[in-house]
């Protein structure tokens, strides 16, 4: 087995002892861990995407904001670069979700190039889930501002990479939110 491959299947199991108790909201209670997977899948099948530590990155975008998992951990585990782009996307938990929304919009056009990838392949798989199904409790309002405040935090991030962009386009486009 090739190094890359080694790294990605180690990342992946990191990722999934992490989310192990983890579902997703919608009403099948989907496992958590299809969430990351999907987003380095999109990043990798989609967008062409090769670097190994964006890839890790997309893996474990999720672990800081959503497990026991610190930031000294996954630089210890994956390196410095791994953790940087992680910590490029998660959000505090500390602060209101308002907040947090407000600061994503805010952050997004002075993220590096590899966090911008991560964050594009994961509002085009969040925003794909949605068109799949309904969160549990979500009315079709909701779901609308999801559309329309994602549409936001990605203007910030145009010019990283037309694939994504042009199928966040699309999918804005058949929801009526402008980009």
């Amino acid at each position: 087995m090739n190094a890359d491959a080694a790294l990605l299947l180690d990342t992946v199991n990191f990722a999934a002892e992490k989310h192990r108790n983890q579902r997703r909201k919608d009403p099948e209670g989907t496992p958590y861990i299809n969430h990351p997977i999907g987003v380095a899948t999109i990043l990798s099948l989609e967008a062409g995407i090769t670097d190994i530590e964006v890839l890790q990155a997309a893996l474990l975008h999720d672990t800081v904001e959503d497990t026991d998992t610190t930031h000294e951990e996954l630089e210890d585990k994956f390196g410095p670069v791994v953790a940087r782009i992680v910590q490029e996307v998660t959000d505090d938990k500390s602060l209101p979700k308002e907040e947090r929304k407000r600061l994503q919009v805010e952050h997004a056009p002075h993220c590096s190039h590899q966090a911008k990838l991560v964050k594009l392949a994961d509002k085009l798989y969040n925003l794909r889930d949605l068109n799949r199904c309904t969160p549990v409790g979500w009315t079709p309002e909701r779901v609308y501002e999801y559309f329309v405040w994602a549409s936001k935090v990605v203007r910030g991030l145009r010019g990283t990479n037309y694939v994504l962009e042009e199928k966040l386009q699309e999918l804005f486009k058949q929801r009526g939110v402008e980009l």
